[in-house]
């Protein structure tokens, strides 16, 4: 590899256009070619970045490119041939979530990118949100004493009528897994992050909207490895207070022995000791740039850093798949009506 990896982008949807502008500014890393199965959308993208390759294929684009790293932001029914792809010709990868389609093809997949010795990361950015990562750093320094439990409750308010998700990714109107498999994954990665593993869940999925084909809300229980419990409470629905009801999606209490950390929709944290009725702001900063406290640009940084460095990896594919066991897991509580132990 040369002083700078170089870069190429598979999809060019709606989200996509974080990613690249993620790359473009990174140091140590350079945007190199756009690949889209619809040309003239992969040419739009590439227009906003300098000196970067046009392709409709895939295979083509990695023997001509030859890149350091390809990314794949496409939807889950995509990504094992990519994946395939990739590892065929030796590049390491990241894919973004949600992986694959189901967990037996996330298996398939995590084990064609193993037996061809080529990295593989799950894009899951959300734990790389800055608000997370101060939260993850108060816990680790004993703020909350015994950690009890976690509740989020998602609130997007983007799921209402005919027209929902239409404007920005109308493929989530035809999944028929929707509220788990595409956002409570990220929040089932959280509580992974901030509490440790799961050990069971249980499950209530419902379907508010009918424009849609899945379920749009939910509660969902789980128990994690030291007895802590968390708790997701999902309705896409739904709003809560903020300027952007993207930034954090909702908002997040951690409660412990010593006090409690609660996330509004703003993007701060504020710390309660037990015992007192005064708040204070938890110390961190964030930019409100790009996606979720640049969480996107944040989470490229530490793989490229280890790419680079050898630094310890976050979200490698054959860990992440635990992930996708939860949530699993979380689909046959529900349809099971029971406490499914992991």
């Amino acid at each position: 590899m040369t002083d700078t990896m170089t870069v190429a982008t598979l999809g060019a949807g709606f989200f996509s256009q974080f990613h690249r502008d993620a790359w473009d500014r990174l140091p140590g890393a350079r945007l190199t070619a756009v690949c889209d199965q619809d040309a003239k959308r992969a040419e739009e993208a590439a227009a906003h970045h300098a000196d970067v390759a046009v392709f409709s294929d895939l295979d083509t684009m990695l023997t001509t490119v030859k890149p350091d790293l390809l990314d794949i932001i496409t939807p889950p029914p995509t990504h094992l041939d990519a994946i395939r792809c990739a590892a065929d010709h030796g590049v390491a990868t990241i894919c973004q979530k949600p992986f694959c389609a189901d967990l037996d093809t996330a298996r398939r997949a995590v084990d064609i990118a193993a037996a061809a010795g080529t990295l593989l990361v799950v894009h899951e950015n959300f734990r790389f949100q800055p608000w997370y990562r101060a939260m993850k750093a108060a816990i680790d320094d004993g703020v909350l004493g015994e950690l009890y439990q976690a509740t989020f409750r998602l609130r997007p308010g983007d799921g209402q009528g005919p027209d929902a998700y239409l404007a920005r990714q109308p493929y989530f109107q035809a999944m028929p897994r929707f509220l788990v498999h595409e956002t409570a994954i990220h929040f089932i990665d959280v509580f992974r992050y901030l509490l440790g593993e799961v050990t069971s869940v249980q499950a209530l999925l419902s379907q508010l909207n009918p424009a849609i084909a899945g379920e749009d809300a939910g509660l969902i229980t789980f128990e994690h490895e030291r007895g802590a419990r968390s708790l997701f409470d999902g309705n896409r629905l739904a709003d809560h207070a903020a300027g952007n009801r993207r930034l954090t999606m909702g908002e997040m209490m951690v409660e412990g022995s010593k006090g409690t950390l609660a996330l509004d929709g703003e993007g701060r944290v504020l710390i309660r000791p037990f015992g007192e009725n005064t708040a204070w702001p938890l110390d961190f900063s964030w930019q409100d740039r790009g996606f979720g406290g640049d969480c996107v640009y944040r989470f490229q940084s530490h793989v490229v850093d280890h790419v680079r460095t050898d630094t310890p990896i976050e979200n490698q594919a054959s860990d992440y798949l635990r992930n996708i066991e939860v949530e699993d897991a979380v689909y046959r509580a529900h349809d099971e009506g029971r406490r499914i132990s992991l």
